[in-house]
């Protein structure tokens, strides 16, 4: 994995990129959680380089990191969605110019926070297939253009604990997908928490759970960029 510079809006801002060990592969945007672009979003990217895609995570925070969720969550509501938009789209052009890149449009798969700026991702820029995990989108200016998803996809994969508060947004906004003639699976985990794919996080990690998301993530993925 090697860290690279994109320019977005005129400044540059930097990313974590990893390449499959044949060099090339489809490109796959990968969104970080609220804690910043912590180590276990890079072993992500990491992850999707051994499945055999060319993997990149933008930094949102501009090189802020915490393990405290009262600051992650100041973090995450300090975020701009347009700003973290132009972000996105930067790194979907990024990837498309890296000559490793094979497909003619990338991925997104993010996480709590990066689960709802991946489901924006389609909406901004030359992204075609988001997945989400237990997306989180708390922000008052997040309004997607949800008819973009026209010819696109999304994947969600969906906490019970979340049901409550996330589930209704996820229902509205799968059918705003369906509306505008895009594809959308939302996947429920019974007994399932937030954050069940964090193995850094012992008490919400759920190996069972977190192994078949991430293997339906894969092929799906796989699918559509292939």
């Amino acid at each position: 994995m090697t860290v690279v510079s994109m320019d977005v809006s005129g400044a540059p801002v930097e990313g974590f990129l990893a390449v499959p060990d044949g060099g090339r592969g489809p490109g796959v945007l990968v969104v970080q959680e609220w804690w910043g672009l912590v180590p276990h979003i890079q072993s992500v990217v990491e992850r999707l380089a051994e499945a055999g895609f060319v993997a990149m995570a933008v930094d949102h925070y501009r090189g802020i990191e915490t393990t405290e969720p009262d600051e992650a969550e100041k973090l995450m509501m300090g975020l701009q969605v347009d700003a973290a938009a132009a972000d996105l789209a930067a790194g979907a052009d990024y990837l498309l110019s890296r000559p490793e890149v094979v497909s003619s449009s990338v991925g997104s798969i993010g996480f709590c926070m990066g689960g709802g700026l991946s489901l924006l991702a389609p909406t901004v820029g030359a992204v075609s297939s988001a997945v989400a995990f237990y997306p989180a989108m708390p922000w008052p200016d997040y309004h997607p253009r949800w008819d973009a998803y026209a010819g696109k996809a999304a994947l969600v994969h969906k906490a019970e604990s979340d049901e409550g508060h996330a589930g209704p947004r996820i229902a509205e906004y799968s059918a705003a997908i369906l509306a505008a003639g895009g594809e959308v699976s939302v996947v429920d985990y019974p007994n399932s928490v937030h954050a069940f794919f964090n193995d850094d996080r012992p008490d919400v990690y759920q190996a069972d759970n977190a192994a078949l998301a991430w293997q339906r993530s894969i092929d799906f993925l796989d699918s559509r960029l292939r």
